[in-house]
């Protein structure tokens, strides 16, 4: 284990100016094998060398990301190029980049500057595929001697590793050896992380600034908003937060942050690469509110400050912040429009009515397009602990709109609702028919203080009511309401009569 711990001492930078060196690694292998392999790195030469670039050459980061799992890198680095041709591997590029967008411009000397060829390689280094990669090569088998630690080696020549690992050696065949494999070396397209190789004409030798830009997918974010409601129910305070999510392979370091909110339309890919999605840590940072402008039909929000996102990771940034928002509250009880056309003995008792918040985005900290996502709603009981009374989700919200959320249903008003009468005026049930149904819906309140009820029909076909204990509202073509008062501590009835042609 000493060897292990001095091997992973050794580690040499990505990107190493002069000869070449000698990376060296202690892998363990999923098969209880240790391995050893030997990477070599180095610096571009006139010879046709890889010009390695890492993150330690950027220079500037932005990442934009859109609702729908897809992201926009541009990357800028900072390189010593060669006169003529360079062949760049350019490292830390995201695991699930859509290599088709790759797109690299030389920021410094753009006249002259030609691009011949790219490739992506993302078969990536793991013990696995080091032995698969192998098959049928010669490899060295390392045992040693479990009383005097003798070491002894011995050649094979690896046949398969499909459910263990099959070796051939001079005089015998054996699965599973006991032992370590040695490798002669790592296959050229066979990468310790997602590269993207570039051969491209440089106009001039010396520093070149190099922006690749490119889409990937694997990078998402969503909205989550935090609503405290006060003691009477008429003012919340919100917090908005954007919650980021990065499963694209790759650790985005001191990256300028951009947020597409709005349906941006996609072709989808013919194909498609997959990454094994790994547990991610949640980190919550404090962050000025976003700034937002508008971006074609979408709207654009840009972080303040730079952030790192990590591979696997959840992150939550704010977003806006807003105190003292007037909202109204609201007990519907929504019917079904199945009743109408038909006979009905009972339609239900103890009906529940549904409870909604309504607020309107306008004044001090609303006023923006509010991106779509789940707002929470808490509020406070009587020793001051808060408490979760529900949440909603929003659709992409533009400013000076209503948002309502539907946060439960109420516990102390219910309904009864019975068909009272229903005649067919007209008709056949293959022919258009004329029916008349009435209804008697009685409310209930159990609460302290009087509130009101708006009851919703949906009622089908063209209709019209030919009497009411209240007045309806005509919502739509097929959605009458009847807003009724109910005492504290006591009930209301609602009478009414349709005739429908269906």
């Amino acid at each position: 284990m000493s060897r292990l711990t001095t091997a992973r001492q050794q580690n040499t930078p990505s990107f190493i100016s002069g000869k070449k060196r000698v990376q060296k690694k202690w892998l363990h292998a999923s098969l209880g094998i240790f391995t050893l392999i030997t990477i070599p790195f180095s610096h571009a030469t006139t010879n046709g060398d890889e010009l390695v670039t890492t993150a330690q050459d950027q220079k500037h980061l932005v990442v934009t990301i859109y609702n729908d799992n897809l992201a926009l890198i541009k990357d800028t680095r900072q390189l010593i190029l060669d006169r003529a041709r360079n062949n760049l591997a350019w490292r830390e590029v995201s695991a699930q980049i859509r290599p088709e967008t790759a797109l690299l411009r030389n920021l410094t000397a753009p006249t002259g500057f030609h691009l011949l060829e790219q490739n992506f390689d993302f078969d990536l280094l793991t013990p696995r595929k080091l032995l698969e990669k192998h098959v049928g090569k010669a490899v060295t088998v390392v045992r040693t001697h479990p009383t005097t630690g003798e070491e002894t080696k011995e050649n094979a020549t690896i046949l398969s590793v499909n459910e263990g690992v099959i070796l051939k050696f001079d005089d015998r065949i054996e699965n599973n050896p006991p032992g370590r494999i040695v490798f002669p070396g790592v296959p050229e397209n066979l990468r310790d992380r997602p590269t993207l190789l570039i051969s491209l004409i440089s106009p001039s030798q010396g520093k070149h600034n190099l922006e690749l830009s490119y889409l990937t997918e694997g990078l998402s974010w969503h909205a989550d908003y935090v609503a405290a409601l006060n003691e009477d129910d008429s003012h919340l305070d919100l917090n908005g937060l954007v919650t980021l999510t990065n499963q694209s392979g790759v650790t985005y370091p001191q990256a300028e942050l951009q947020l597409v909110a709005g349906d941006v339309h996609r072709v989808q890919p013919a194909r498609r690469l997959t990454r094994k999605t790994m547990a991610m840590a949640a980190e919550a940072i404090d962050a000025a509110q976003m700034k937002e402008e508008s971006l074609f039909e979408y709207h654009l929000y840009t972080l303040q400050r730079p952030t790192t996102l990590a591979d696997n990771q959840t992150k939550q940034v704010a977003l806006m912040s807003a105190a003292n928002i007037a909202v109204s509250k609201e007990y519907v009880l929504q019917g079904g429009d199945y009743y109408y056309t038909g006979m009905y003995t009972a339609i239900g008792q103890k009906l529940k009515t549904s409870v909604l918040v309504r607020f309107l985005n306008k004044g001090a900290g609303l006023g923006i397009p509010l991106p779509k996502g789940i707002i929470r709603v808490y509020k406070k009981d009587t020793q001051g602990n808060s408490q979760f009374i529900g949440e909603d989700q929003i659709d992409h919200t533009p400013r000076n709109e209503q948002v309502r959320l539907k946060l439960g249903n109420a516990f102390d008003v219910t309904a009864d609702k019975v068909q009272t009468d229903f005649q067919q005026i007209a008709g056949t049930l293959r022919h258009t028919s004329i029916y008349e149904t009435a209804y008697q819906i009685t409310l209930r309140n159990a609460k302290k203080e009087t509130i009101t009820v708006h009851v919703r029909e949906p009622i089908p076909g063209d209709w019209a009511v030919l009497s009411e204990s209240s007045p309806h509202t005509k919502l739509s073509a097929g959605m009458a309401e009847w807003q009724i008062a109910v005492p504290a501590e006591s009930e209301a009835t609602l009478n009414y009569r349709v005739r429908v042609n269906y």
